[in-house]
């Protein structure tokens, strides 16, 4: 069987719709499909005091088959006088099961939001959860600590910035998602952190992206493939355990991520193309801005943030019919030991080196687990002050310096990391600094070195240097290695820097999807403005999450256009930062620690509220190892470079073949459209999305394109007012959110004068080279005609033109037969007018197809063979032709 012949879907989860019901002595869970046509029941059982009993009978039931189920459930219930049968909640998945010091709880999703689309497979957030205690109140053991470890369990806000997909797999990039499966493992062990050999990487460039576009092959085979998640961004694996360890169906578990997921639409002439950003957090070594600082012995690091820009073709949806393009970048604290004291009552505490590494253990533990997910080669770009009169940043430089460089001796040349430094702060002073500069030539020399994904050949027509990735004919391109960017925070130096990233290689991915012919993208244009916005929102996100405040410093603000009013608005964030980080923090790391299971609440420990700090929970007792000092990678990972080792050793946990793609399991067009349902027009995702000519084009142009120069100022949409009103918190607790918001909606009238300040100033640039005084404001000027604006203007049509309308519109009366009799009139006989054929009967049911000649026909097929093949032999006649030619001259 040809490789092109097999196609692997990912599976949908059969369970979206659920059902709690409650008897005395159990809940009933009936999960079903969005038909309600497949249904699978959970059984919980309510007499353990301690322990979670779950029975899942792994039977699929018809919706016939379900409703005898309940109802001979409520037969036997009121028989034996257990207390009846009743419905308690209807939701729409299941977060997870959590043990304090009592008995077990349910977190259910009870309110959800579509927020993304890749392909046909739709992303979730959630708005609303509930906490169902499942023992009942007969068998309880109460315990005086309880009610607080379930406070502060709640603080961990699940309707800010958590995310799930039923069929795709959101913990991993699109390129591992698209990449086929390598191995059959059917029982993955979640808890298993060893890796499997790889011997042979040759049947990389052959298999390493799933799919055909040879759809019409009635040989072709189709699978239903259901990955392993990557533990490390999702956050409720701790609330899944005791689930996975009842072995229940797949479909009931969803693995959530934490982080940002935003979307917009740039329309071009028409065309829609989709952009995505989702950023993935680790849930390891996760914490809070001053509590976590540089990584853990085993590598993980703050902070950690994976961002994905996705850009696709959104005209077909298909991955194997469609082009998608996937860019990954990451940010995270420097790989250290080092930390900041919140003591004194400063604004930057001092930083210092808890201990050193000399043989960069932390450090190698950290860049080999890149390399396993990611490639060769690691751009590092360090965005930390290299001159301080007083050595603090410059502290964490040296320290990351000297590990890259003891590191890289053992590396081959071809695979080395490549360490880049870049004084920001340094750069931005001055009137005449221009730091997005440099960053766009830094951003196009790493991006290049990496390149991007691109699930399909390219374009026959694309240029060479407009490709860039592991290039491989039959399979599109690779991204190997990843950008890796950090400040001490990692947070507003580094989201403009990633902003410079993402923008470089926008417009590589628009190139690969024939729109553009040139890389090269130009500020205030209504697309760059737009991906502007997006990493405003990604970066705000994660500033809340980690810092307590949104971004200080934006993207404006390196670009030199943000107006003097927006210091008071910089100032407000930086209180709101400083207040979170030292009157909130403790409490917040002690939630995040709860919620991920970093810490176990037992009857013969200390609360955790006791301990003064963490650290012995993130920093676990190290274990004697005889690992080579000088081979700091695991083996089998430089066998693959420059590919990720994961995508190699790729495994699948569930395969299962199926004779067609409209198999419900795989039918992910049937999933995103429903047919089965009503829609409404207005409430449809696509024209809720964010869009380049809604959001973002002047009200008053000719020039639709999203790539031109606006000269023309407008406010843009991520610059109103109502935005930090209206923006929901995203941060991880509660406790952070009301700081934070307070500080942005009491500027919201600076906002509103800042964007006008903006405006007034950006009119003040484009005009500066201009000695002449302004002109007086007047009405026209103001009002400029429709001949100024559009090039023409509406005049009073001519007698001549009167004249025919009146003939067409009396032809239209006698040939519906509503004129018997035309009356005298001075436009003359019409009676030699008549039609010439009769007229078309085509109808919005059914159209007449047209007659093509069949040279016309001949012309088109060989019009499209020179779009796939190039150009073809010119004939003997054409020859002749052009020889007589080029003899004449």
């Amino acid at each position: 069987m040809d490789k092109n012949s097999v196609i692997f879907h990912p599976i949908i989860s059969s369970i979206q719709k659920m059902a709690l019901y409650e008897t005395k002595s159990k809940y009933y869970l009936v999960g079903s499909n969005n038909t309600q046509t497949r249904f699978r029941v959970i059984k919980i059982d309510r007499m353990e005091a301690k322990d979670l009993v779950l029975y899942d009978d792994k039977v699929e039931y018809t919706a016939e088959e379900i409703q005898n189920l309940i109802n001979m459930i409520e037969a036997g219930n009121r028989r034996s006088g257990g207390g009846g049968f009743s419905k308690v909640i209807s939701t729409f998945g299941i977060v997870g099961f959590i043990k304090f010091l009592e008995g077990y709880y349910v977190i259910l999703i009870t309110k959800r939001r579509r927020v993304a689309v890749v392909g046909h497979h739709t992303i979730y957030k959630i708005e609303d959860t509930t906490m169902v205690y499942i023992p009942h109140e007969s068998v309880r053991l109460l315990h005086p600590d309880e009610t607080r470890y379930v406070k502060m369990f709640q603080n961990i806000d699940l309707a800010s910035n958590f995310y799930y997909s039923y069929s795709y797999d959101l913990s991993h990039t699109l390129q591992y998602n698209l990449t086929s499966p390598k191995r059959f493992v059917p029982n993955i062990n979640l808890d298993d952190h060893k890796d499997i050999e790889v011997n042979n990487t040759d049947h990389l460039s052959s298999s390493i992206v799933s799919g055909s576009s040879n759809l019409e092959n009635p040989e072709t085979q189709h699978y239903g493939v259901r990955t392993q998640p990557h533990k490390k961004f999702v956050w409720n694996m701790h609330l899944l355990r005791d689930a996975l360890k009842a072995e229940l169906h797949p479909d009931w578990l969803l693995y959530i991520t934490h982080g940002f997921v935003g979307q917009s639409n740039i329309s071009v002439f028409g065309r829609s193309v989709y952009v995505t950003l989702i950023a993935r957090r680790s849930s390891r070594y996760a914490g809070t801005r001053f509590l976590k600082r540089g990584a853990n012995f085993q590598g993980d690091v703050a902070n950690e943030v994976e961002t994905e820009q996705m850009v696709h073709d959104a005209g077909v949806s298909y991955f194997s019919q469609s082009r998608f393009t996937s860019f990954v970048q990451m940010r995270g604290s420097i790989p250290g030991h080092w930390k900041q004291e919140m003591g004194k009552m400063v604004a930057k505490p001092a930083i210092t080196i808890d201990f050193y590494d000399p043989f960069a253990e932390t450090a190698g533990a950290h860049f080999n687990e890149l390399l396993k997910r990611y490639g060769a080669p690691i751009v590092i770009l360090n965005l930390v002050k290299q001159s301080e009169r007083k050595k603090q940043e410059r502290l964490l430089s040296d320290e990351l310096s000297s590990a890259v460089k003891y590191l890289n001796q053992f590396l081959p040349v071809e695979h080395q990391i490549v360490y880049k430094t870049f004084d920001m702060a340094r750069k931005n002073k001055g009137t005449n600094a221009n730091v997005m500069r440099h960053l766009a030539d830094i951003a196009k020399s790493a991006v290049t070195k990496v390149g991007i994904f691109h699930n399909k050949p390219r374009y026959h027509s694309q240029e060479t240097s407009t490709v860039i990735g592991q290039y491989k004919h039959d399979f599109g391109s690779l991204q190997t290695g990843i950008v890796r960017t950090n400040c001490v925070d990692c947070l507003d130096r580094t989201n403009t820097a990633q902003f410079a990233i993402g923008k470089c290689v926008l417009g590589y991915q628009l190139c690969a999807l024939g729109v553009l012919d040139s890389p090269n993208l130009e500020f205030d244009t209504d697309c760059v403005r737009m991906l502007e916005s997006l990493y405003e929102d990604h970066g705000d996100t994660l500033a809340l999450q980690y810092g307590g405040s949104q971004l200080v410093h934006r993207i404006k603000t390196y670009r030199k256009t943000a107006p003097w009013t927006s210091q008071g608005n910089d100032i407000m964030q930086t209180l709101s930062r400083y207040y979170s980080n030292t009157f909130s923090d403790s409490e917040k790391q002690n939630a995040i620690n709860l919620f991920l299971g970093v810490f176990q609440p037992e009857e013969n420990q200390p609360p955790i509220w006791e301990y003064t700090s963490d650290y012995y929970f993130h920093h676990k007792p190290i274990i004697f190892s005889l690992k080579s000092l000088t081979q700091w990678w695991d083996s089998g990972v430089l066998k693959s470079l420059p590919f990720a080792y994961n995508d190699l050793t790729k495994a699948c946990s569930e395969l299962i073949q199926v004779h067609s793609k409209r198999v419900e399991m795989i039918d992910s067009y049937k999933d995103y459209y429903r047919p089965y349902e009503l829609s409404v027009l207005a409430d449809v995702f696509a024209l809720k999305l964010s869009n380049s000519i809604r959001d973002f084009m002047p009200s008053f142009t000719t020039n639709y394109s999203p790539f031109t120069i606006r000269v023309r100022p407008v406010r843009r949409r991520e610059e109103t007012p109502n935005k930090s009103a209206t923006m929901k918190n995203p941060s991880v607790s509660g406790q952070s959110s009301t700081c934070s918001t307070a500080s942005s909606t009491s500027s919201g009238s600076d906002n509103e004068e800042s964007s006008k300040d903006e405006e007034s100033s950006y009119t003040n640039e484009i005009s500066s080279s201009k000695e002449s005084s302004p002109e007086p404001v007047t009405f026209r000027s103001l009002f400029p005609t429709m001949k100024e604006v559009y090039g023409t203007e509406l005049k009073s049509p001519s007698e001549a033109d009167i004249l025919t309308y009146k003939k067409y519109v009396l032809m239209g009366k006698r040939a519906n037969g509503s004129l018997t009799s035309i009356p005298f009139s001075p436009v003359g006989s019409t009676s030699a007018m008549k039609c010439l054929e009769a007229p078309n009967k085509d109808t919005v049911y059914s159209v007449t197809p047209p007659t093509v000649p069949q040279r016309s026909i001949e012309i088109y097929e060989r019009y499209i063979m020179v779009g796939k093949h190039g150009g073809f032999e010119p004939s003997k006649k054409d020859m002749e032709i052009y020889e007589r030619y080029a003899t004449s001259r």
